[in-house]
């Protein structure tokens, strides 16, 4: 008799049937003298459309809504179709008796493998396989401590709970909005409140009205100290007053009157959770929330350097403390070998900024594993967001930094003036990021005045006669609440309890994709059809608090402390409530996007939409699907054949000109006036592969590419 081991992935089945030494490959599973391994390709089985229900529901109707099935069923997913009866195929083979669940271990994970079985209808005993990294010696340990399936249930059962919470509100919220409107209008209960943060934010920013202002520094040869008033506010709103500080500070001499010293002890930062490395992989490489998670997950299952990303812990367990020398170790090579070595050379401090149990959940922090570190075997984006985890690794073992803070009161004239500076006496965990004291956390408030100077200062003494070498006025202007980037949306996100780790990103992604929000930079801005929609839905729904305590009741149903039906009743009725506020509703929707062309078939005004081969214009009447693409930019650029104006694209790679008449496309340097060459050759020999759709238009390339060549 065999064991039937069900992976999330074919990449991590394959590991896991290397070392469990299952050397018989076939299609769709790895076999061996005990182990049978296979594999999910995330979802193979989902819920069930409401089509599946009843066949009316094929067409959205607001009659029908809210459609609330008593009993939720299950469906194969058709485009996973194969894989699910290879799998089902395995379940029922008589010579397998047991299985062991090896997918993700997280809620998600345990989700996608219950409902393989309850589709498959998995009757014999199951194990679950748990661990937080991909290393063979992780591997062999998990198997070496399965636990029993049915310690699992509650977790399963809040996966379950949150799957058809999010198919109740948001196929109902958005079938409502949409027949109500008559526009694709998308809604739920995590990405709608989330939406609902960038558009208060949004209404900070226009109803701002901001304000000049002045400020005040005064140069004393050896130091700087700028002025303040009574509030400690150094702002100065009236020109009047500027003049009249500014020639009374000129005229006269200083007197330092306090020095003040403080020593300042900074401990090193916790460890990474998958929420504080996207925050700070977006601050420093403008990585998106989904960019770091994608890197992540390739650190983590095909090079196996780091452990399980999507966790919510910042700390360790007081298991693992055996194991970090060793980790360590691994990775003391390249430009952490300085920093690593002399850790190995005494014993770790192992402090409850490090280790702590009570809190750890299902998972730890993100830390390296044992693997031995290969750089060069990484990409770019790999090598940096493996840095921040390793330099984070290595200074949870530093001391504190201790520095000297000084405080400088300076009395001009019987006006005060100040100043901040730092003396470093021991860098601590700071020297593993090259001994930087600055901050670089989000400053979610306007930055109107500039910071405190931190400064080296010489030794200043109270009562020591300074003099003005020369007074400075600077001007300003009040600054309106900064915009979401990724990194602080992310913060709010975390703080109100929308989604989890492993969801935030691709709801922010779900928002950009539904045309809700858009990235223009860093910063994340609503658009005319994100405005209008959080006017449509339901107050309740805006605001993330309603959405948080439903976070928080599937963590009490995860540790057993919450009903799964009463959670699901309550969100049964919420559904009703929420369409019945549709129904009733009497706002009106402008499409945000009309352009200024007519449907040929119809006559309707054609709405612009964004897609991956740049602008469509699309007829929004019911029962036309007319389509076409957007209106033709063209260059300065003319064809090298046919002399023609080439039109103006934009791809992935950037911007191009492309000859609609000969097929001849070149790439544009950023000031969209010259042909890039290197990135031209590259698509010559891109469009050259034979599987390559047009694969003459290489041919066309290369000739033209040639017949420049003579003509020079």
């Amino acid at each position: 008799m065999k064991v039937l081991v069900l992976a999330e992935k074919p990449s991590v089945a394959r590991e896991i049937a290397r070392v469990m030494g299952c050397r018989d490959k076939q299609k769709s599973y790895f076999e061996g003298p005990i182990y049978v391994v296979t594999w999910a390709l995330g979802h193979l089985v989902g819920l069930a459309e409401p089509e599946d229900y009843n066949h009316k529901f094929a067409t959205w109707a607001m009659e029908d809504l809210p459609i609330l099935p008593e009993t939720m069923k299950l469906k194969v997913l058709r485009e996973t179709g194969q894989q699910y009866k290879a799998v089902q195929y395995l379940m029922k083979r008589q010579d397998i008796e047991e299985l062991i669940v090896a997918t993700d271990a997280a809620r998600e994970g345990e989700l996608l493998a219950r409902w393989i079985m309850n589709m498959a209808g998995w009757k014999k005993p199951f194990r679950r396989l748990w661990i937080s990294s991909q290393t063979d010696k992780a591997i062999v340990e998990g198997f070496a401590a399965l636990k029993p399936g049915k310690d699992f249930e509650r977790l399963y059962q809040s996966a379950r709970c949150r799957a058809e919470a999010d198919w109740m509100i948001g196929l109902n919220v958005t079938r409502a909005l949409t027949c109500k409107f008559g526009a694709p209008l998308s809604a739920g209960r995590v990405q709608t409140p989330t939406l609902g943060m960038i558009m208060d934010r949004e209404g900070e920013i226009t109803g701002f009205r901001s304000q000049d202002f002045d400020t005040i520094t005064v140069d004393f040869g050896h130091f700087q100290a700028g002025w303040r008033g009574s509030n400690g506010d150094g702002r100065i709103f009236e020109k009047e007053k500027t003049l009249s500080l500014s020639h009374k500070l000129t005229e006269g001499n200083g007197r330092i009157t306090k020095v003040q010293k403080s020593e300042k002890i900074e401990p090193h930062p916790l460890a990474y959770d998958l929420t504080e490395l996207q925050r700070d992989a977006n601050r420093k490489f403008g990585f998106s929330a989904k960019q770091t998670s994608s890197v992540l997950q390739r650190l983590y299952e095909q090079h196996k350097l780091v452990t399980y990303p999507r966790t919510d812990s910042r700390y360790l367990t007081s298991d693992m403390t055996g194991t970090l020398k060793e980790r360590l170790d691994s990775v003391a090579v390249g430009p952490y070998a300085a920093l690593a070595r002399p850790l190995l050379r005494r014993p770790l401090p192992i402090t409850k900024r490090i280790v702590d149990d009570s809190k750890v959940s299902d998972h730890h922090a993100i830390i390296p594993t044992e693997q031995t570190l290969i750089l060069n075997g990484l990409s770019n984006e790999e090598r940096k967001l493996y840095d921040l985890i390793v330099r984070r690794f290595i200074s949870l073992f530093y001391p504190p930094a201790r520095y000297d803070a000084v405080a400088v009161t300076v009395n001009v004239v019987g006006e005060s003036l100040y100043v901040k500076g730092t003396t470093v006496k021991d860098a601590g965990w700071r020297e593993v990021y090259g001994g930087d004291l600055s901050n670089e956390e989000d400053d979610e408030n306007s930055a109107d005045e500039p910071a405190a100077n931190s400064v080296k200062l010489p030794e200043l003494q109270e009562g020591d006669a300074v003099t003005i070498r020369r007074c400075m006025v600077r001007a300003g202007r009040t600054q309106p609440p900064k915009r979401y980037n990724e990194a602080s949306l992310l913060t709010q996100m975390e703080k109100h309890g929308l989604g989890t780790p492993a969801t935030r990103a691709d709801i922010i992604e779900k928002l950009v994709s539904s045309d809700t929000i858009e990235r223009q930079g860093t910063l994340l801005h609503p658009t005319g059809k994100g405005k209008q929609l959080i006017g449509l839905v339901a107050a309740q729904l805006r605001t993330p608090d309603l959405t948080a305590r439903w976070e928080a009741d599937l963590e009490k149903i995860a540790r057993g402390q919450g009903s799964p039906e009463s959670f699901l009743q309550g969100i049964r009725s919420m559904a009703q409530e929420l369409v019945s506020g549709v129904k009733i509703s009497e706002v009106e929707y402008q499409p945000h996007n009309v352009s200024s062309s007519h449907c040929p078939e119809c006559g309707t005004r054609l709405l612009e939409k964004k897609s991956k081969r740049g602008k469509m214009l699309i007829c929004p009447a019911d029962n036309c699907g007319y389509t076409r693409a957007g209106e033709k930019r063209l260059s300065n650029r003319r064809c090298p054949q046919c002399h023609k104006k080439m039109e103006l694209k934009e791809g992935k790679a950037g911007l191009f000109v492309q000859c609609l008449g000969c097929g001849i496309t070149e790439t544009m340097d950023k000031d969209h006036k010259h042909i890039n060459k290197r990135e031209q050759q590259k698509l010559v020999q891109q469009y050259s592969k034979p599987e390559s759709i047009g694969s003459n238009l290489g041919d066309l390339l290369k000739a033209a590419l040639e017949g420049k060549k003579d003509n020079t």
